[in-house]
């Protein structure tokens, strides 16, 4: 980190509307104005925090995940039903449902 007597201070007017621009850019990528600037300043990618429509959706789809390989897991094992198999299928068409609302988003 540079020492004090190497940072520069800027002074800027925004009108009230370009602060709020600023403002709720800032917060929808969770960071502070300064941060934000910063990063835009730097050329680093700012993307927006994804809603928590989305990383509901994110969730589910992990936790169906976790419920697929513990079914590939016991096909490989030896040990599956055919109900496994079709349960299975069934949770692969509810990931891309739910892949498909998060593309609609």
């Amino acid at each position: 980190m540079p020492n004090q007597k190497s940072k520069h201070h800027l002074h800027i007017v925004l009108t009230p509307e370009q602060y709020q621009l600023l403002s709720d850019s800032a917060k929808q990528c969770g960071l502070t104005k300064r941060a934000f600037i910063v990063r835009l300043l730097e050329g680093t990618p700012v993307k927006a925090r994804p809603s928590r429509e989305i990383r509901e959706l994110r969730t589910e789809i992990h936790h169906i995940g976790n419920n697929i390989n513990q079914i590939a897991r016991s096909v490989n094992a030896g040990i599956a039903k055919s109900e496994d198999a079709k349960r299975g299928l069934c949770l692969l068409t509810q990931v891309y449902e739910l892949m498909y609302q998060i593309a609609r988003k």
